[in-house]
């Protein structure tokens, strides 16, 4: 039971005993020198003096223990924070030793241990870097060889999920709705027609050409199935009859990793590298979740612990009212940025299908969970997405009693915003997911391994939301957002 309460509580709670045993200790004391007196003498006068003592000890205990606290319990815990974010997220600065000074040669010792460790990271970082680097060169010239074939060209592994698609399908897959990966292709073709071609595959195991509709029926399209090894397939369209512009600019985007099917098991039991995440932000007229509007929506998707490129939302969008000046200096959102702009039912939709079968993630959520949730009706969707708060996981991994405002919470996991996109829906979408792919690990490394642990955890730091709201209300901004 004690060895999942923090150290600093643990120590309180040790200091706590100390204080009622001294009690226990002067009252038996007391009353011992009582009971033995040779003549009868009041009680008053002990238990006045035992009433002193404890307040005494009581207060000479809690200083004592607030400079413990202070000196040595709150720099132990920093110091392992630091040293888990440089073993778990890689994050290369020199470890604080300032607020350790009174703990000996521990600061010391720990800072050594992450400079070695450190190196040693760096050295295979290099290594990673210049493999990374000589890939993206492989992938651009791949992507750009696959720009200029009139093909539209995505990969399916066995479960029927999208593993990989090119430029010109993506811009296939956009025209019915946003693409993703690990999306099950009914998202996007007509489920009866899909299944026939599927099921023809299947019993031919060889390539094919079946006649698919759109999930809205409006367009039907010609598609030559090819299967692959372990029951993977290929799904190949003619450029012009999907009407592409095959030269569109947009990057070939995989994971192969998704052709090992994993078999779904319950979200809380699920570990958090094997979930898909979605990031997002929003930027609004006000600070009012009820009677505001947004006009700026930014999303990201996270998967298998990093961020896919190419997989991102970033769309203004039309409150339908004036752009107050005081909200327009924060995000810089003008009444002209938004003229022109969908509405926030048409963008919800989208987002909605951009973020299907993944957990939300956001910066203090409520706030921006709060517009889906009072425009769910008109949407004409349900926002029952699992969530996730890193605010709240930042309380888990650094604790309390640090601050918890994104720039704090990047600063501290190296994570730099470009001044063009702070406070703007896409960057911080894109720094909430960032600090995610970092955090998760972290997380790992404190035990939290499944979704449903990290929930567990988090809802002994819900009073930190509100918290943040108050702060925000004062300020009249949301530098936690």
């Amino acid at each position: 039971m004690f060895t999942r309460l923090s150290l600093r509580i643990r120590i309180f709670l040790f200091f706590c005993l100390l204080a009622v045993g001294a009690m226990g200790l002067a009252g038996g004391a007391l009353w011992f020198g009582w009971s033995r007196a040779e003549s009868d003498l009041p009680a008053a006068p002990f238990i006045t003096a035992f009433v002193i003592f404890v307040f005494l000890n009581t207060g000479v205990i809690a200083a004592i223990w607030l400079l413990f606290d202070e000196n040595v319990a709150k720099p132990i815990g920093k110091l392992a924070t630091e040293m888990r974010l440089r073993a778990h997220s890689g994050v290369d600065k020199a470890v604080e030793t300032d607020s350790a000074k009174y703990l000996g040669d521990l600061a010391p010792a720990a800072k050594a241990v992450s400079s070695t460790l450190s190196a040693n990271v760096m050295d295979r970082a290099g290594q990673v870097a210049r493999e990374t680097e000589r890939l993206r060169e492989e992938t651009a010239r791949l992507t750009a060889l696959l720009t200029e074939i009139p093909l539209a060209t995505i990969l399916v592994n066995p479960a029927h999920e999208i593993v990989l698609y090119d430029s010109q399908a993506a811009e296939f897959l956009s025209q019915i709705a946003p693409p993703r990966l690990k999306a099950p292709l009914a998202d996007y073709f007509d489920a009866d027609s899909l299944a026939a071609a599927q099921a023809r595959l299947d019993k031919t195991k060889s390539e094919c050409t079946a006649t698919l509709a759109d999930v809205s029926g409006r367009r039907v399209v010609e598609v030559r199935f090819k299967p692959l090894d372990a029951g993977a397939y290929m799904l190949i369209l003619d450029a012009k009859t999907a009407s592409v512009d095959r030269l569109a600019a947009r990057p070939l985007v995989y994971d192969f990793g998704l052709l090992n099917v994993i078999r779904t098991t319950a979200i809380d039991d699920a570990p958090l590298s094997s979930l898909c995440f979605v990031a997002f932000d929003t930027e609004t007229t006000g600070l009012s979740a009820q009677t505001d509007d947004v006009v700026q929506l930014g999303a990201v998707r996270v998967l298998n612990g990093r961020v896919v490129p190419g997989e991102t939302l970033d769309t203004y969008v039309n409150p339908g009212r004036p752009i107050p000046p005081a909200s327009t200096e924060i995000h810089r959102v003008t009444d002209g940025h938004v003229r022109g702009a969908s509405d926030f039912v048409t963008v919800g939709r989208n987002f909605h299908h951009f973020a299907r079968d993944a957990v939300l993630v956001a910066h203090n959520a409520p706030f921006d969970l709060a517009f889906l949730h009072r425009f769910a009706d008109r949407m004409g969707v349900e926002w029952t997405h699992p969530v996730l708060d890193t605010v709240l996981l930042s309380a888990v991994v650094f604790g309390t009693t640090e601050q918890h405002s994104l720039d704090a919470l990047c600063d501290r996991l190296a994570i730099t915003i470009p001044d063009n996109l702070r406070h703007t829906a896409f960057g911080d979408a894109q720094a909430t997911a960032e600090a995610l792919v970092r955090l998760i690990p972290l997380l790992e490394g404190k035990g939290l391994t499944t979704f449903g642990d990290v929930i567990t955890e988090t809802k002994r730091h819900g009073r930190l939301i509100q918290d943040q709201n108050v702060s925000q209300s004062r300020h009249q901004r949301a530098p936690d957002r």
